[in-house]
């Protein structure tokens, strides 16, 4: 799909969607040679920088549901990037470590990274890239729950439910 193709939509979510497939994809592209994904690489980032981690934890950090994460740890398992190690507070949880062959594709991706960073920047502008992260971040720490509730009729208090078929 060419970019002329796309419309501006009224629905937030998915101009949120469409521009992050958008900018997930190119960031994918320039860290293939390292054979990392941009959420492989954001995992090894984080744990690379803070030390273990819980599965909880890092999912919260991630904004991400602890089963997709443990979803997308399993490659990085599988290749020994990472590891489960015991916790250190609490016996009974799992914390995710990065392993001596994670570190050296991490330093392989870094350098990539920081390529897909400038060029992302050099292409929408730092100060706009940097307004655009501020915003991100303002809804991504967004208490949906308080926001609607206010809003929400006798109607709008359910869920809606999934059906599967």
């Amino acid at each position: 799909m060419s970019s002329d193709d796309l419309q501006r939509t009224l629905c937030n979510c998915l101009a949120l969607r469409q521009a992050s497939r958008h900018v997930t994809q190119f960031y994918d592209q320039v860290l293939a040679p390292s054979g990392l994904r941009t959420t492989q690489y954001s995992i090894l980032h984080h744990v690379q920088s803070q030390g273990p981690l819980t599965v909880n934890a890092l999912a919260e950090q991630l904004v991400m549901d602890p089963s997709t994460l443990t979803h997308n740890l399993r490659p990085l398992l599988k290749d020994g990037f990472v590891v489960l190690e015991v916790g250190r507070t609490d016996r009974r949880q799992r914390a995710i470590a990065i392993t001596p062959e994670g570190q050296a594709v991490y330093r392989e991706a870094r350098p990539l990274w920081l390529r897909a960073q400038a060029d992302f920047e050099r292409a929408v502008g730092d100060t706009q890239a940097s307004a655009l992260r501020d915003l991100l971040a303002t809804v991504a720490r967004m208490q949906w729950g308080e926001a609607t509730a206010a809003t929400a009729g006798p109607a709008d208090s359910r869920a809606p439910s999934r059906r599967r078929r």
